[in-house]
C-alpha cells in the first residue's frame, strides 16, 4: 500500500480544500432544505421529493468521500500506522460511515412519509412506526455514526501529528471554514429542538478543545475546537436572549 511522506505545506493546503468542500456541503444543504428549489417530486411514481434524495445520497456521499480524503491526508509513513490505535481509528471511521448511511436512509424516507402522510393522523400503527423512526431511531443512528466519524478524524490527528509550520494564514483559514460548520450548528440548535444533538456537540467540543490544549495548535484540533466551540457558544447566547 502507498503512504505519503511527512506533511508538508502541499498537505495543508489539500487540509484546507477538503474542509472547504464541507462547508460548500453545508451551504448546499441549507439551500436543499430553506428554498424550495427542490420541492418537486424525483419520478412521477412520488417515490420521493428532490430535498429527499439530495439529503439522502448526493449531500451525504459528496460529504463522506471528503472526510477520506482528509483521513488520507493525515496519515503518513510513520510506526504508528502498524499499531492498534491507527486500526482501532479505522474500524471505527468505518463504522461512522456505515451508521450514517444507515441514519440517512432511514431518515429521508420516513420523514417523507411522516410529512406526507402522518402530519395530522399519528395514531395509526403504521404512522407510529414511521414516526418513530423518523424522529428517533433514524437519529440514534446518525448520533453514533457522527461521533464516530468525527471522533476517529480528531484523533488521528493524535496518531499523525502535523509537523510542519503552520501558519498565521493556514489558521485563519481552518477557523474560517470551520464558522460554515458553527453555523450550521448553531442553526440546528438554536432553531429545532434540542436532543441529543446538544451532549454530540459538547463531547465533540470539549475532545478537541482539550487536544488543543495538551498537543498545541494541530490543524484539526483548530478547526473542530473553532466550529463547535462557535455552535455552542452562539447558541447559548441566542437562547439567553432570546429567553
Amino acid at each position: 500500500m502507498t503512504t505519503q511522506a511527512q506533511p508538508t505545506t502541499a498537505t495543508i493546503r489539500r487540509i484546507h480544500g477538503l474542509l472547504a468542500v464541507q462547508s460548500v456541503v453545508v451551504i448546499l444543504v441549507s439551500i436543499n432544505r430553506l428554498t424550495g428549489l427542490t420541492t418537486g417530486y424525483v419520478a412521477t411514481n412520488q417515490f420521493l421529493r428532490w430535498v429527499d434524495f439530495n439529503n439522502m445520497l448526493v449531500l451525504p456521499l459528496i460529504s463522506m468521500v471528503a472526510f477520506y480524503l482528509l483521513k488520507k491526508q493525515l496519515e503518513y509513513d510513520s510506526p504508528a500506522r502498524e499499531g492498534h490505535w491507527h486500526l482501532t481509528l479505522n474500524l471505527g471511521f468505518i463504522i461512522g460511515i456505515y451508521l450514517l448511511a444507515a441514519s440517512y436512509g432511514n431518515h429521508e424516507v420516513t420523514n417523507y412519509l411522516h410529512i406526507r402522510f402522518c402530519a395530522e393522523q399519528e395514531t395509526s400503527d403504521l404512522c407510529r412506526i414511521i414516526i418513530f423512526n423518523d424522529d428517533e431511531f433514524s437519529h440514534w443512528i446518525f448520533f453514533s455514526g457522527f461521533v464516530l466519524v468525527n471522533a476517529a478524524l480528531i484523533l488521528l490527528q493524535v496518531v499523525f501529528p502535523y509537523r510542519a509550520p503552520l501558519k498565521l494564514w493556514d489558521r485563519g483559514l481552518l477557523m474560517f471554514n470551520a464558522l460554515f460548520i458553527g453555523l450550521g450548528i448553531f442553526a440546528n440548535l438554536a432553531f429545532e429542538t434540542i436532543g441529543l444533538d446538544l451532549y454530540i456537540v459538547a463531547l465533540l467540543a470539549v475532545l478537541a478543545v482539550a487536544l488543543l490544549w495538551r498537543r498545541g495548535a494541530q490543524p484539526l484540533f483548530i478547526y473542530y475546537a473553532t466550529a463547535y466551540g462557535f455552535g455552542l457558544i452562539a447558541t447559548a447566547i441566542y437562547l439567553n436572549v432570546a429567553s
